[in-house]
């Protein structure tokens, strides 16, 4: 009788210890479906600011069509990108511009005197600053899940469900070098 009830006690603690495993599993993946959320959430309304700045500029800037050409190009290819990875690129490949763009606008001191650019550059500075901090909530995110994930037991648990590893949100290495202004005309 005895070692009924011991084997009882054993078998209720390793079915709650799986549970909650389960269960924090599935918080971390909601978590992460979350976080993705709020990047979407930034990226259309970087979207949304890009035309606007674009035409903008796009008088006082002569010279610089084919980089217009090119933001625009990169816009319409992010929004259209549906695979996480190719959304990520595109999207890293959308900043790389931008931040070319911004440097450009050194060269035109209209620009700068321009309330209208002055405005939709601080929005857009700004939600470039809130995309890079859900990125960050996101990759945290994604490492707290793939951990519990790939460690023991969670990894027991994981592979019974079929839960599978997320993709972190990676800069491009486009994006991760100082790009070169060159203030001398």
């Amino acid at each position: 009788m005895i070692g009924l009830t011991i084997f009882l006690v054993v078998l209720v603690l390793v079915l709650l210890i799986f549970i909650a495993l389960y269960n924090s599993i599935v918080r971390s993946r909601i978590q992460i479906d979350n976080a993705w959320a709020q990047i979407d959430t930034q990226l259309k309304r970087r979207h949304d600011l890009i035309p606007n700045l674009v035409n903008a500029v796009k008088g006082y800037m002569k010279y610089e069509q084919e980089t217009l050409s090119k933001i625009i190009e990169a816009r319409n290819k992010a929004i259209s990108a549906t695979e996480f990875g190719d959304k990520a690129k595109a999207e890293g490949e959308l900043s790389g511009l931008l931040t070319r763009l911004f440097a450009l606008f050194e060269n035109y001191p209209e620009l700068k005197a321009s309330q209208n650019v002055l405005n939709l550059q601080e929005q857009l500075t700004t939600t470039e600053n809130q995309i890079a901090f859900a990125r960050q909530h996101y990759n945290d995110s994604v490492m707290i899940y793939n951990t519990k994930i790939q460690t023991f037991p969670g990894n027991i648990v994981a592979s019974i469900f079929s839960f599978k590893q997320r993709e972190f949100f990676e800069i491009p290495e486009a994006e991760k070098t100082v790009p070169q202004v060159n203030l001398e005309i």
